[in-house]
């Protein structure tokens, strides 16, 4: 089923617009800057967080300028975090793109996700509403201090789901639930209509985050993330915690595990890792928890979504829950 055009169908002119906006910030003719700028503007991708902006302002009311101003600055926020990620991880791929550091190089890089994160924050003061810029300032704050707390966890021995539930919390679903806290603002949404449209969002980052986890057990050019790259970076997700956890006297993937966080493990390491995850039903365990919380987006889907976008946002849910990249 093409669930994106299902999730388009209602916004397509409105996506459009956005899009228009958002290349025109991301487009500058002088030098270097406007070389990055521009391969940063070839990535292109799927949009889903501006989407969300779009779909929960037209579920309360109509899709205005303050809601395309929101869609643009929380994009431009969350390509400055990727810019600035990808410096701290050492990657050199972002969606089988060289990424902004291994093309140029760090400094170059820090410097223009800080262009991007000055450029969110100007482009969020055109909505003239204080609780959207507040949202976008806070949520700034919050990817930081998730990505703070993820380096933090590398030198705890334990494998915990509560501290990794903390960190997808804060570099991942906090993004999503600001998309659907700003886009209901911007349609003028009472108190009650935004908190419910911040947990849709953050409950849809939850899953978005595990489906992204899970790609990491599996290969994929696609996706120019091999398997097992979040290992080598340090990371371990929730399959790998729930393995390790359920099977605890398996005392050499536990010294493996232990590799991981030291960063010292390698590539054939990671592989009898990502294997043992796989048997020990790591895999199962973290879709199984993307269909409890998708339970929880359908029920809101049901109650509070207009009928005439049901559709659009049932296919969204189904989407995260089944992509692929």
């Amino acid at each position: 089923m093409d669930y994106l055009s299902l999730i388009r169908k209602p916004i397509e002119k409105d996506l459009e617009d956005f899009k228009q906006v958002f290349e025109k910030v991301l487009t500058r003719d002088d030098g270097l800057l406007g070389q990055v700028l521009g391969h940063i503007r070839q990535r292109g991708g799927k949009r889903m967080r501006p989407i969300m902006t779009l779909l929960s302002a037209l579920n309360i009311g109509e899709i205005n300028e303050a809601t395309l101003h929101s869609a643009v600055g929380l994009e431009l926020l969350h390509t400055a975090s990727l810019v600035h990620d990808d410096v701290v991880d050492e990657s050199s791929e972002r969606r089988g793109q060289a990424s902004v550091n291994a093309l140029y190089n760090n400094k170059v890089a820090v410097l223009v996700g800080d262009y991007l994160l000055s450029s969110a924050l100007l482009s969020v003061s055109y909505t003239d509403n204080q609780r959207i810029i507040q949202y976008l300032a806070k949520l700034g704050c919050t990817l930081s201090a998730g990505e703070i707390l993820q380096l933090q966890n590398t030198s705890n021995k334990e494998f915990s789901e509560e501290i990794y539930y903390q960190v997808i919390n804060q570099k991942t679903a906090s993004l999503f639930e600001a998309c659907g806290a700003m886009g209901a603002l911007s349609a003028g949404a009472n108190d009650e209509e935004v908190e419910r449209a911040r947990q849709f969002g953050h409950n849809i980052g939850m899953i978005f985050q595990i489906r992204d986890d899970i790609f990491d057990y599996y290969d994929s050019k696609e996706i120019g993330k091999p398997t097992g790259n979040d290992m080598l970076e340090g990371k371990l997700t929730l399959p790998a915690i729930y393995a390790l956890n359920e099977n605890t006297d398996y005392e050499a993937m536990h010294t493996l595990a232990q590799k991981v966080k030291a960063g010292t493990i390698n590539p054939d390491e990671i592989a009898v890792l990502v294997e043992f995850t796989k048997q020990k039903g790591g895999i199962d365990y973290a879709r199984q928890k993307m269909i409890e919380i998708g339970n929880d987006v359908q029920a809101y889907i049901d109650k509070y979504v207009k009928d005439e976008l049901k559709e659009s946002f049932s296919a969204y849910l189904e989407y995260v829950i089944q992509r692929n990249l």
